[in-house]
């Protein structure tokens, strides 16, 4: 029987790769080399595969013990995950843990050991850091809390950074800050076991007398009986009852009245060392005060809110030794707080984030139409009123006015103003930068009266909520100065910029550019009002700032020197007449002042420029200049990539080529 044509090709396949040749006349020796070439490929084919699921096999051991090492390093509770978890009930005396002498438990204590000590080591310092360079800048407590909670530092933690503030002068005010929050919270802790004791018919009068006993000057405060309707309240029950409860309700009623200010203030301190690991070097509040430069209608506003007690709105005056500050018609009422986590419209956090990168990188229109988008969707998640919505809105704000249409970014910003004031209260530190970014554009618009009374008011705020040492009030003090300074008024305006310059000495250093800004700024008005010897001293500060910082062919020296040599003329125009007239030759006569009365345009760059809006002007020529350069880089950058793909293609060749060989 003939072999089919499949069976001749496999006999003539086996005794190729034998090594013989077939003697069948019916095979075709033509295909020969076609068919060795095959079985060859298909042999280099299985010892390629062989050899890759042994490296890949190779692979994962080594990735497996690798994960297993750096699993084991970083203290995970599983030997081939990073489970990471932190049990914070570790080193509570209180709990009784399954295996005390567990690896478990030992593990999980060395992983807190691990975070605390990055915390100290690490995080505390950064944050000092953007503290000096002012990319953090709290204003109050809550935002003191809120930057510590951004990098994840706890706040058990804020009488270190207390004591390590201590020691920088030029975070006075984040330590002022970092003092009242410790004040408040440990008083925070003694008055809700101090509201245990304390019926609701005496709620108000406990409460008024905490308070005096708290901030209140008089060394001995007297409290409302509120006893006596309670007395009536209890005639009314059975009468059977009455007697029994009587002197029990009667004592735990009245206990609240032993409280007396230096009790809690011993017991203040007390707290402060054990809850903080923080020791205040004062025996009563008004020597408190006076060292760590706190002021008591900020304490007051920190613990109200904190303990969500609502007072009367009036004149509180503190320190009368001989009349108590608080009275139990001052109580209108007393609010739960309840700690929780907001959610997050994350399609809206991803398009606002990616706004902001567009703005960056200088696609202002797409950056605005993203953060539109971003808008929209948190009306949709949250509603008409939302914090994050207030901040959608004033970058809209901010956007339109550096695309210059003013009138819009105003229309934005007084949306943002309203709804800050709903959402975080009309003296949160947001609602006060709300009120300075309103003002901003209102003068932008020529509402001059009513950027004014934006910026008295911001400042008014600012001062209750923190006092007057603090950046945020050299910021304010300089737009007040240069609105008045606008519409002439030279002496108050020169006022207010010498208070600024002043601050910004104190927290940015002498050889600031912002205390470059700031001695301009007093030159101009003292030149207007024609006080031309120190207008030039304060140039001539001014000068030598941007000299040792910008160097001499930089634009501001350039203009700064610019200033000088006019007011050097003017201040020795003046200085020949007045001798003229002093020596008594005829025709001596005070010489027309060359002031010029600053314009408009003039101001609002100024404004612009110290509220961090700097308006760059780019030719066209540049812009092309800059777009040649970028793609070049990027070509190059493509070229060098595609470099490392053919090396790495040719040396795989090269490795292949050379395992065929063998």
């Amino acid at each position: 029987m003939e072999n089919s044509p499949s069976e001749e090709t496999k006999e003539t396949t086996a005794a190729l790769c034998n090594g013989h040749h077939s003697s069948d006349s019916n095979t075709d020796f033509t295909k020969v080399p076609v068919v060795k070439a095959e079985c060859e490929s298909n042999v280099l084919e299985t010892d390629k595969a062989k050899k890759m699921v042994e490296s890949i096999t190779d692979v994962e051991d080594s990735t497996k013990e690798i994960v297993r090492k750096a699993a084991f390093t970083v203290g995970s509770l599983k030997e081939f995950e990073f489970d990471i978890r932190f049990n914070p009930d570790v080193y509570s005396p209180d709990v009784l843990h399954a295996n005390p002498d567990g690896e478990r438990l030992k593990k999980e204590r060395q992983l807190v050991k691990d975070a605390a000590e990055f915390l100290v080591i690490v995080q505390i310092p950064s944050f000092l850091r953007d503290c000096l360079d002012h990319s953090a800048s709290p204003l109050d407590g809550a935002t003191l809390s809120e930057a510590m909670h951004n990098r994840g530092i706890n706040i058990r933690y804020l009488g270190k950074i207390a004591e390590m503030l201590s020691k920088v002068p030029q975070l006075e005010y984040v330590y002022s800050i970092a003092v009242a929050e410790l004040i408040t919270r440990c008083a925070k802790h003694l008055f809700t076991t101090y509201l245990q004791g304390v019926e609701m018919m005496s709620l108000s009068a406990a409460i008024s007398h905490f308070l005096n006993c708290l901030l209140s000057s008089c060394s001995v405060p007297h409290y409302s009986n509120g006893s006596d309707e309670l007395n009536i309240k209890i005639a009314k029950k059975n009468k059977n009852k009455r007697r029994i409860r009587s002197g029990v309700l009667s004592s735990q009623d009245n206990e609240w009245t032993n409280t007396a200010p230096k009790s809690l203030w011993t017991n203040i301190s007390a707290e402060l060392k054990t809850y903080y690991g923080w020791t205040i070097e004062s025996e009563t509040i008004d020597t408190a005060i006076a060292k760590y430069s706190l002021q008591k209608i900020s304490l007051l506003r920190s613990f109200c809110m904190k303990v969500g007690v609502q007072i009367l709105l009036r004149e509180y005056c503190f320190d009368n030794r001989h009349k108590q500050t608080f009275f139990e018609e001052d109580i209108i009422n007393i609010f739960p707080i309840v700690k929780h986590i907001n959610p997050r419209a994350t399609d809206a956090y991803h398009f606002y984030t990616t706004g902001q990168t567009k703005i960056q990188q200088g696609y202002l229109k797409d950056g605005y139409e993203l953060i539109s988008e971003a808008l929209n969707l948190l009306n949709n998640v949250y509603g008409a009123m939302h914090p994050e919505i207030a901040q959608c809105l004033r970058m809209l704000a901010r956007l339109n006015y550096i695309m210059g249409d003013h009138a819009e970014a105003m229309s934005y910003q007084q949306k943002a103003v309203l709804m800050s004031e709903r959402v975080n209260g009309i003296d949160h530190p947001y609602t006060i930068t709300e009120y300075t970014h309103l003002a901003l554009y209102c003068f932008a618009n020529s509402q001059i009266s009513t950027a004014l009374k934006l910026l008295y008011r911001a400042r008014y705020l600012a001062i209750v909520v923190c006092g007057e040492n603090h950046p945020e009030i050299a910021l304010l003090d300089s737009n007040i100065g240069l609105v008045l300074h606008a519409v002439g008024e030279y002496d108050l305006s020169l006022r207010f910029l010498e208070k600024a310059l002043g601050l910004n000495i104190k927290y940015y250093g002498a050889k600031s550019l912002k205390v470059a800004v700031s001695y301009h700024l007093v030159a101009r008005a003292q030149s207007c009002m024609g006080d031309f010897r120190s207008a030039l001293q304060n140039e001539k500060e001014t000068y030598g700032i941007y000299k040792q910082q910008l160097g001499e062919e930089h634009e501001k020296t350039k203009e700064s020197s610019e200033c000088l040599r006019h007011l050097t003329q003017q201040a020795v125009i003046l200085q020949k007449k007045m001798n003229e007239i002093y020596t008594g030759k005829l025709g001596g006569s005070f010489p027309p002042l060359q002031i010029q009365p600053p314009t408009m345009g003039s101001v609002l760059d100024m404004l612009n420029i110290i509220n961090g809006i700097l308006f760059v002007q780019i030719s066209q020529q540049d812009i092309e200049t800059f777009r040649a350069e970028f793609e070049r880089s990027q070509k190059k950058s493509d070229g060098a990539t595609k470099d490392d793909i053919d090396e790495g293609t040719s040396k795989r060749d090269v490795e292949e080529a050379d395992w065929a060989s063998r």
